[in-house]
């Protein structure tokens, strides 16, 4: 598969104007998506960040494996990490307005010894797509921020009041300036934090069904109706092999769920468009692509 890097010139803008502004907050809320903790936190992000309070929540976590979750969440507390799930869609705000205020005690006990009665300022950063701007909508109860399923969405920052003492910060997405690790940058291609418009999505449908037929063979199956084996070049392959190429799975997906032209033609490019937008949107399963590791 051809190198995937995308870094457009407003993301390193962003990282000037993230620089700038941590001096007004309190505490940063890093975002990571909950099927792939690892591969969607951006390193640059935890550096900038060193010294301030810092809560992580795993978010999208109804669209992954709940016992995948809980495994990353004894990961993070092992190493003394603050964190938490979360689905924007749907989740526990009163749980997370509480882990914020235990994030930013100490600075309002230092205020409150002063006697100020203390604006808690969060940040809110993470990847693109990731769903920072969601997160912000669903704490606040309303849409105030601008939120979209694809990545890049948000360009500028936007201060949002959740109440008369707390303010978040919306950040625009960032990814690391170069993608080095070209597994991760995959992972983060299938989440759709890189703009699809870049890649070969065919390529990357079959690297994604590949990759799923791994993990979930089952939940793939039954998805796309695929069977339990596919010729390939004239032999039977089984439909976890890793001989079996992303190319064939595709095709078995496009003849199972009849994505197909005229005279019976494999319709690839829509195929590649759903086998992508239906494993975003959870349709598959839920699903993990990584766990911690032992």
């Amino acid at each position: 598969m051809p190198t995937i890097n995308w870094y457009p010139g407003h993301m390193a803008k962003s990282r000037r104007m993230l620089a700038e502004q941590l001096r007004a907050v309190d505490a940063v809320v890093e975002l990571v998506d909950a099927r792939a903790p690892l591969a969607s936190a951006n390193p640059d992000l935890r550096a900038l960040t060193r010294g301030k309070a810092r809560l992580l929540v795993l978010n999208k976590a109804d669209l992954a494996d709940d016992a995948a979750t809980s495994r990353w969440l004894e990961a993070y507390r092992a190493k003394n990490v603050m964190a938490m799930r979360f689905n924007s869609n749907g989740g526990r705000v009163k749980e997370m307005l509480e882990r914020i205020a235990r994030a930013t005690q100490p600075s309002v006990e230092r205020a409150a010894a002063r006697g100020v009665k203390k604006t808690v300022r969060l940040m809110v950063v993470g990847i693109p797509n990731v769903g920072k701007s969601t997160f912000i909508n669903r704490l606040n109860g309303a849409s105030v921020a601008k939120a979209s399923d694809r990545p890049g969405v948000t360009r500028a920052k936007q201060w949002v009041k959740l109440g008369p003492y707390l303010e978040m910060l919306d950040t625009p997405g960032m990814l690391p300036p170069r993608l080095d690790d070209q597994q991760r940058a995959q992972t983060l291609a299938f989440l759709g934090s890189v703009r699809d418009q870049i890649l070969d999505t065919q390529e990357l449908a079959g690297a994604l069904l590949r990759r799923l037929a791994h993990l979930k063979p089952d939940l793939v199956r039954a998805r796309f109706k695929l069977p339990e084996t596919i010729e390939w070049l004239g032999a039977e392959t089984s439909l976890t092999a890793p001989s079996l190429p992303g190319e064939a799975l595709l095709e078995a997906a496009c003849r199972g769920r009849g994505w197909l032209l005229s005279g019976g033609r494999f319709d690839l490019e829509r195929g590649a468009a759903l086998v992508l937008d239906e494993f975003r949107a959870g349709k598959v399963g839920k699903i993990s692509l990584e766990l911690p590791e032992v």
